[in-house]
């Protein structure tokens, strides 16, 4: 599927140009200096996400793709890929002890709390990083392959712009907070793309859900990894000053997508975001091979952790959804050829609902045609059918050329259970007061 890297110089040079480079590593930065996004421009949004397709490299959504962020433990990523090198060019053995310094030992959890003097295999290794993100690990394994944690992440950033990782810069191994360390949405899903590329023999232990260790089961923190068709990686990452990130890829129909997610403000924000973007980049692929010119970016729901449009956390919705474009669902909707499921067959064909009980109405999104609209409702009422199973369905406008869903009929506390609800799951919702 990949093209082989070769790499252009030894690695023993690299470490050679990168033991000079450390008095500038070294050398305080300011944090406004590195991360204008934060110091400077703090009006900016954290998110940031790009969605590329494996095979190609083809970029095929981006948001902010190329401002500067805070990796979080997306960095291991990195620290994996010299892992994975060394492995594979016959310097190091899955079998092989990784001692733990006190420098090692001493670092903030999420860690193994292994003490100065111990070691662990390289397995071990690996298995800590990607699973639990282990800091401590990822550390032991930096002075492992590089004599010490500053000299392994200068040889990081050399790596990484050697990668294409054009405006990436890494001053330690695991990710913990240095407002020197930055990197782009771009750039990881260029590592991301890279690691798999050059290294699938060992791209499996991105996969791995859990393991045992000391008599322990340990377990992994990618939760897409058990909830997601055909996800199958790579690594997650929070920090305060991050927010939640995560580096993911996905398999359907013999088609890979990678996904790289900045600046979530939620665990299950940050994977339904992950999850929409790989779905709908999977869903914009088949309709392409279908003669259909169509775009991610068209087909999203772009609904930010501080966007204007939708805030889910508000309960009862925020401003008019009229220029929302049109939603996917979890699941892809109908390709282009409009062949409906049996499941929103039924949902269109039933009866009219029960006799509305209030004057209060929920209104689910905003189309450019009626059709769209009603495919709306028969989606919602069948994923959400215990909230709005005694509402009436209908479709309000049209004198703007804007097609409302909307559920009407509730009353007030139902109206907002059923857009509390809605939102939960990602899906616009916004409560109507009677007029």
């Amino acid at each position: 599927m990949f093209a082989k890297f070769i790499p252009v110089r030894s690695v023993l040079a690299a470490l050679g140009v990168a033991g000079a480079m450390l008095s500038g590593l070294a050398a305080p930065v300011s944090a406004s200096a590195q991360i204008p996004y934060l110091q400077m421009n703090s009006a900016e949004p954290k998110y940031a996400a790009i969605v590329i397709d494996a095979n190609s490299g083809e970029m095929l959504y981006d948001k902010r793709a190329d401002s500067p962020r805070y990796p979080a433990s997306v960095t291991k990523i990195m620290t994996l890929y010299l892992t994975f090198e060394a492995l594979s060019e016959g310097r190091l053995k899955l079998t092989d002890r990784v001692p733990f310094s006190s420098h090692a030992a001493a670092q903030t959890p999420t860690k193994l709390g292994l003490q100065p003097g111990d070691s662990i295999s390289v397995d071990e290794a690996i298995r800590a990083m990607t699973v639990k993100s282990a800091n401590d690990a990822a550390v032991a394994m930096a002075e492992r392959l590089g004599g010490s944690e500053s000299r392994f992440a200068a040889l990081m950033t050399l790596r990484g712009q050697e990668l294409g990782m054009r405006n990436s810069r890494f001053v330690n191994a695991s990710g913990l907070p240095d407002s020197r360390q930055i990197s782009t949405a771009r750039d990881l899903a260029i590592l991301s793309r890279a690691t798999m590329r050059d290294f699938p023999q060992y791209y499996s232990y991105f996969s791995i859900k859990g393991f045992e260790f000391r008599g322990r089961y340990i377990p992994g923190h990618n939760r897409l990894l058990t909830n997601m068709q055909g996800f199958d990686g790579l690594k997650t990452g929070y920090t305060n000053a991050s927010g939640y990130n995560l580096a993911g890829s996905a398999v359907r129909d013999g088609r890979r997508l990678i996904a790289v997610v900045l600046g979530g403000s939620s665990t299950a924000w940050r994977d339904n975001n992950m999850e929409d973007l790989l779905t709908t980049g999977f869903d914009v692929l088949k309709r392409r091979s279908h003669g259909e010119r169509t775009t991610i970016a068209a087909n999203l729901y772009e609904d930010e952790p501080t966007g204007p449009i939708m805030r889910p956390s508000t309960e009862e919705g925020d401003g008019d959804q009229a220029g929302l474009k049109i939603v996917l669902t979890d699941n892809p909707r109908p390709p282009a050829a409009l062949k409906v499921s049996p499941t929103l067959k039924a949902a269109q064909a039933k009866p009219a609902p029960k006799k509305a009980k209030g004057e209060w109405a929920v209104q689910v999104g905003a189309f450019k045609s009626k059709s769209l609209a009603n495919e709306q409702l028969a989606l919602v009422r069948s994923r959400f059918s215990k909230f709005v199973a005694d509402a009436e369905g209908a479709v309000e406008g049209a004198a703007s050329s804007t097609f409302r869903a909307q559920f009407q009929g509730l009353t007030a506390d139902a109206a907002r259970g059923a857009c509390r609800a809605i939102s939960a799951k990602r899906q616009p919702c916004m409560v109507l007061a009677p007029r």
